[in-house]
């Protein structure tokens, strides 16, 4: 029997619905069910064959134990590894490398030394900073956040040169991203499950939280989904994340990546509502089961991303861009309350019904 596993915290609906999924499927020889620690032994098996983490951003504790899983052929979903190294500074970068439309964004040292660190341990960093160059080129009003954080904490909007020093001087230790405002006409938040389903939601951010996806506006064009979708499929795969969101801030037509990083995304049903909620839920253990059976002990059962592999074989960044971008062409999309939308743009047909939305 393999086990499917999920690790979470506080989040209640979710981890529940996804058991429960699993084990309606009645798949031969495969069951789901919360995972248990009792010990973590360095090398021996966890004893599940698959385990979506939901939590170890929050708990070193079930970091390591999760490496240790992973090492001994556990299919951890996302990546833990990968997960320890990545953050939203370095996710920018890599976003222009591929031609994925990022807001203006610089990197900022810490307003106070890190912990056992002294004047003498920054011999190489500018005192002061160019900060002319650096304002200039992100403008006013920008947004200022940490450069791994998530769950819009210590996120301060910046209107003026005065307001920047006024909150610079409340960051501590946080190293900091100062980002160009992107005054939107439209908002996604976009789920990517296995790196190619895609479920695009239209979004409101500066609702309250249990109203963003009430946003009242107009479906958006087949035209800008496929781009978004696109965008969300690309910026996965080289990232090499099996569980991610994606959010986009459409300016003048161009869909602006603000945040992917995102490896462990609120699923709770009175945040995302129904629709959505089932949609993660039957997609989930569905790329579960997909996992379990392909898992095989001591191997290596993680997913890396296109960065990792064209690093790892000596070969240019954009080698695979091509591959990507067929497998965007073909995966499915799901998109959320304007499915509907792209379902009238297309003429019914007997045989295909739909090639752009699968519900």
């Amino acid at each position: 029997m393999k086990k499917i596993g999920i690790l979470f915290g506080q989040e209640n609906s979710f981890p529940q619905a996804f058991v429960d999924r699993i084990n309606e499927k009645a798949e031969k020889n495969i069951s789901a069910e919360f995972v248990r620690i009792d010990k973590v032994m360095q090398a021996e098996h966890s004893g599940y064959s698959v385990i979506v983490d939901r939590i170890s951003q929050d708990v070193p504790f079930y970091r390591a134990m999760l490496k240790n899983a992973a090492m001994c052929g556990t299919a951890v979903i996302n990546n833990p590894f990968w997960w320890s190294a990545d953050e939203k500074f370095f996710n920018n970068a890599l976003a222009i490398k591929i031609g994925v439309p990022v807001p203006k964004t610089a990197i900022l040292p810490s307003k106070e030394l890190p912990d056992d660190t002294t004047d003498k341990s920054f011999r190489n960093l500018a005192y002061p900073l160019d900060w002319d160059n650096i304002f200039n080129y992100v403008g006013f009003p920008a947004y200022m956040k940490p450069f791994d954080g998530g769950g819009w904490k210590e996120v301060y909007k910046i209107e003026n040169l005065e307001d920047m020093w006024d909150k610079y001087n409340q960051t501590k230790q946080y190293v900091m991203m100062l980002q160009e405002e992107i005054v939107f006409d439209d908002y996604f938040r976009c789920y990517c499950i296995g790196g190619k389903h895609v479920r695009i939601m239209q979004y409101e951010p500066r609702n309250p939280h249990h109203l963003r996806y009430e946003h009242g506006k107009a479906p958006a064009s087949k035209k800008l989904l496929e781009t978004v979708k696109n965008y969300v499929i690309k910026l996965n795969q080289y990232l090499g994340y099996d569980f991610n969101t994606v959010e986009f801030a459409v300016r003048d037509g161009i869909p602006y990546a603000i945040d992917f990083c995102n490896p462990a995304p609120d699923a709770e049903v009175t945040s995302v509502g129904q629709d959505n909620f089932d949609w993660v839920v039957e997609t989930a253990a569905d790329y579960a089961i997909e996992r379990a059976k392909k898992q095989k002990d001591n191997q290596d059962n993680l997913t890396w991303g296109e960065f990792v592999r064209t690093g790892a074989n000596k070969i240019d960044l954009l080698s695979s861009e091509k591959k990507v971008e067929k497998k965007a062409d073909k995966k499915e999309v799901s998109a959320g309350t304007v499915d509907h939308e792209i379902a009238a743009e297309k003429p019914a047909k007997k045989a295909a019904p739909k090639k752009v939305v699968k519900k």
